[in-house]
């Protein structure tokens, strides 16, 4: 069972994909974007990934145009005022999500509304907190690309209502995913394993120990992973994985969790990965 009306905060890579699944659902989706040109870009990005789910066979054409008939874009905030519930999906900075939920807080009039998170890091309680209704917030993380990963992390704070954490639950199995929940702390449970050993592998390229090919490689065919760890973190986006790193290490005071100098080096200079077509390796 979806819900019948959903916002979206961000239309990137995550906010699109959980826009696009919530649609195939039979949701009616608003996604919202800070400007025309991102609310552009936005639109393209669900219709590319539609189209290329027909042409692999894996939705009909009648289902891809529901989907798109059910999608709005917005650059305006107060179209999430009777949505029942609302993700955001902006980019990892906390005081951007920070702003995002005072916002919601005031404009989505519902008092049902279920207000979450896709933030892969930050404690949900921080977010929670700026509202008025902490008991109707949680974590719903997906995993990228969202139309394809079955995961996703629901996060509940020590004040989220039982009847919304089982409602938001609901929400996503009725959109095909599995669903583990996890305590609110920084990473949860799958970054809480996945980031040090990210950082193991850069750190590990950084002192010379061996090769980017022969790390990835080593993961890939030694361990049956799909990526190795540079080729992963490339496709996260070095600037994400830092910034998980340093939510990381500021809740936890590991050094586990520390960012490496390659990685902000990397960061600094811009090399974000996929997205820049640099990071540890080039792209084309």
């Amino acid at each position: 069972m979806s819900p019948e009306r959903v916002g979206v905060i961000g239309g990137g890579l995550m906010g699109s994909g959980i826009a696009e699944v919530f649609a195939r659902a039979g949701s009616e989706v608003v996604v919202h974007e800070i400007d025309a040109g991102a609310a552009e870009a936005a639109q393209a990005r669900i219709e590319s990934s539609l189209a290329k789910a027909v042409e692999r066979g894996k939705l009909e054409a009648p289902a891809r145009d529901q989907a798109l008939a059910k999608i709005a874009v917005s650059t305006d905030l107060s179209n999430q005022a009777d949505r029942e519930l609302v993700i955001e999906a902006a980019t990892e900075k906390e005081t951007l999500k920070l702003q995002i939920f005072a916002d919601l807080d005031g404009i989505v009039t519902n008092p049902d509304a279920i207000l979450a998170s896709n933030t892969s890091s930050i404690p949900i309680t921080r977010l929670a907190s700026v509202t008025r209704r902490p008991d109707h917030v949680v974590g719903l993380h997906f995993f990228n690309p969202v139309p394809v990963m079955t995961l996703v992390e629901l996060v509940t704070t020590v004040k989220t209502a039982p009847e919304v954490s089982a409602r938001a639950r609901t929400y996503a199995e009725g959109v095909g995913k599995t669903v583990i929940e996890s305590r609110d702390r920084a990473g949860f449970i799958v970054n809480m394993l996945l980031v040090p050993y990210l950082l193991g592998a850069i750190k590990m390229l950084e002192a010379g120990f061996a090769t980017r090919e022969d790390i990835d490689a080593g993961m890939r065919l030694g361990l049956n992973h799909p990526m190795g760890p540079l080729e992963l973190s490339d496709f996260v986006g070095l600037d994400t994985m830092k910034q998980i790193a340093d939510v990381l290490f500021d809740e936890f005071k590991d050094p586990m969790y520390a960012s490496p100098p390659l990685l902000t080096r990397l960061v600094e200079a811009g090399l974000l990965g996929r997205k820049t077509g640099r990071g540890f390796y080039e792209y084309g």
